[in-house]
């Protein structure tokens, strides 16, 4: 019997044993005043449905952009329980991260970040399990975490010309290209100045990807797009015949400045763009365009056929591809009703030049020449994901509601309730050409007290809700850190994480394989330890340095066994770092400070975990 149908078995097992449970419960909590609220069988089953029993693994990975915490949020599905958290554009010292010089290399001069928008990597057009991508809303970045052990390998930027990359991190359907986009227009390239009052025509936004290796997942500069200075908000690559193409929605089309809640909603639509970006990358490396901030820009203007504008309905939030890639569907946040575009209108639209002017030379085309059909949704619809069957599921924010529709008829079949204000949702791979269905997730912002109090900063709210029947059926309230916006979640059966790094295939240029290869050595007033650490003990028991002194200690973790983690903190000098079994990591530090300072092992190891500890001595 396989590990998933073990968990399916045994939660049909506690279905039995938790409804009996609660239908005692519910007898004796009658006429029990202040008592629980009696538990129903539909509430029994939705427990059940949720349940992972005591060592029996989730079915899926969920990952949680963190928003303003800068961090990755490690999730399972169903039972919603956090597992991990993965540091990104933010130091954390529980791992260390942002301490080793390695990740202090990679965070710079910053430390936060603003994660919108994780995008697992994907080949044909379904998540691989290689890669997840994540943005930088505020500075101007994207990260790579590599899912084989969950850890940041790569942030790139700041990315030049591009202020408040919201847009961004979706992949191509081969994880060819990583997109991006420019939330706030400004003035090229960064720290140009230009007056407010000339933002209309001096000030510019970007679209854009960053190339992946296909082997490495390495990011390089691909290409940029210059366009009005649009709010650029969210995007979604083609697949299927559609994916050279990727399309971003944008607020504030008016160019306005000020209270935008009153100057950016004058126009009837906004837009769409529509990029063929393996045109525009060839473009770029044909040398086109102009050098600005560094890297080659297009204009559209100059370099025809590369974009296209599509009006939308009002103050857009998501567009998103259907996972045959025939189809597109944006919002307006603004409006009552979801719109339906077809791909082949789209093609045909722009080979006839069915146009109706143009904004900076980026031809506009013509609303009834690509719309499918507008579908009377709810109030407030942002974001929408794909079902296995076909169906449509679109957040309603007003509404607090998340209607489920046919995008082929536009009919809704069902909408459910949620607590409250739902921003994103997600369902596993429905921005993929394989949604597995199952479960929808309600991303909420608001919780409004579904919780024990925590005082006025309260948790983001989560839901689980069962997809896979005809009604749509809440099983989970859970509750995160703050603050997720979108997500992703993936089977647990196509992520291959390892739980050590095979000390033989260690190649930092520092790394040790034993004790006896722990050494302090001196060259000038520079100071280099080799140290390994093993239960229960330090190699070397004690640093010697001379006040001033640069000290670089390279620790190696010479376990080999899962979960042997270890730290090194050193008292007074505001260093932690946590080394992984088999790893190596390096701190360098000035020794400014004389006296005799401790070290220790952070990270619990074994009994004698006290005694794992040294002393670094500053003359």
């Amino acid at each position: 019997m396989s590990k998933q149908t073990r968990t399916r078995h045994s939660r049909w097992v506690w279905l039995g044993i938790v409804t009996g449970l609660l239908a005692l419960g519910y007898l004796a909590c009658q006429g029990e005043e202040g008592g629980r609220r009696a538990a129903t069988g539909s509430a029994a089953e939705a427990a059940v449905a949720s349940y992972v029993p005591p060592g029996d693994l989730d079915d899926y990975y969920l990952f949680y952009s963190g928003g303003h915490s800068g961090n990755i949020y490690v999730a399972g599905i169903p039972s919603m329980r956090h597992i991990a958290t993965i540091p990104v554009f933010s130091p954390y010292p529980a791992t260390g991260y942002g301490f080793d010089d390695e990740s202090k290399e990679m965070l710079g001069d910053f430390t936060w970040g603003d994660i919108h928008h994780p995008s697992l990597s994907k080949t044909n057009g379904v998540y691989d399990g290689r890669w997840m991508f994540v943005n930088d809303n505020a500075n101007a970045r994207i990260a790579r975490i590599d899912l084989r052990d969950f850890k940041t390998k790569q942030i790139f930027g700041p990315i030049p010309n591009l202020s408040g990359n919201h847009g961004s991190a979706f992949v191509t359907a081969n994880t060819e290209m990583v997109l991006m986009a420019s939330r706030f227009g400004v003035p090229i390239p960064i720290g140009t100045w230009a007056s407010i009052e000339d933002y209309a025509t001096k000030y510019k936004g970007l679209v854009g990807a960053l190339k992946v290796d296909p082997q490495t997942g390495e990011m390089s500069m691909g290409f940029e797009i210059i366009t009005p200075p649009f709010d650029w908000d969210l995007g979604s690559p083609g697949r299927g015949p559609s994916e050279d193409w990727a399309l971003w929605t944008c607020y504030n089309s008016e160019r306005a400045t000020g209270v935008l809640e009153k100057t950016a909603s004058a126009n009837d639509r906004d837009y769409a763009i529509a990029v063929n970006w393996r045109e525009a990358q060839k473009a770029v490396e044909a040398g086109k365009g102009e050098m600005i901030g560094g890297v080659r820009v297009l204009d559209p203007a100059k370099v025809p056929g590369i974009a296209y504008l599509i009006p939308v309905a009002k103050s857009p939030h998501g567009v998103d591809f259907s996972p045959d890639g025939t189809f597109f569907v944006t919002s307006g946040k603004l409006e009552a009703i979801t719109t339906v575009y077809s791909f082949d209108k789209m093609l045909a639209a722009i080979q006839n030049q069915d146009f109706v002017g143009d904004e900076d030379g980026i031809p506009v085309l013509r609303y009834e020449a690509v719309m499918e059909r507008e579908v009377q949704i709810g109030l407030g619809p942002l974001h929408t994901q794909f079902d296995d069957k076909g169906y449509a599921y679109t957040s309603l924010f007003i509404d607090s509601a998340i209607a489920k529709w046919d995008p082929k008829t536009g009919e809704v079949l069902d909408t459910i309730p949620v607590a409250y204000n739902i921003g994103h949702l997600l369902i596993p791979g429905g921005d993929s050409m394989k949604p597995w269905g199952e479960y929808v997730i309600a991303l909420n912002k608001l919780s409004h007290g579904r919780h024990l109090n925590v005082g006025p900063s309260q948790p983001e709210s989560s839901q689980l809700i069962d997809i896979t029947g005809d009604k749509m059926r809440l099983l989970y309230d859970a509750f995160t850190e703050p603050e997720p916006h979108y997500a992703q979640a993936i089977p647990r059966d196509l992520l291959k994480p390892i739980e050590v790094y095979p000390l033989d295939e260690n190649k930092h240029p520092k790394a040790i394989k034993s004790v006896e290869e722990a050494s302090v050595t001196r060259s000038g007033n520079r100071v280099e330890v080799k140290m390994a650490v093993v239960r229960s003990t330090m190699y070397p028991t004690k640093i010697e340095v001379r006040r001033g002194d640069t000290v670089t200690v390279h620790i190696t973790n010479i376990e080999q066994t899962t979960d042997e983690l270890h730290g090194f903190g050193l008292a007074g000098y505001n260093i932690n770092i946590v080394v992984d079994p088999g790893e190596t990591k390096s701190v360098t530090f000035k020794a400014d400070r004389p006296g005799v300072y401790a070290y220790y092992c952070t990270n619990f190891c074994s009994a004698l975990h006290q005694e794992m500890q040294g002393y670094l001595l500053v003359r």
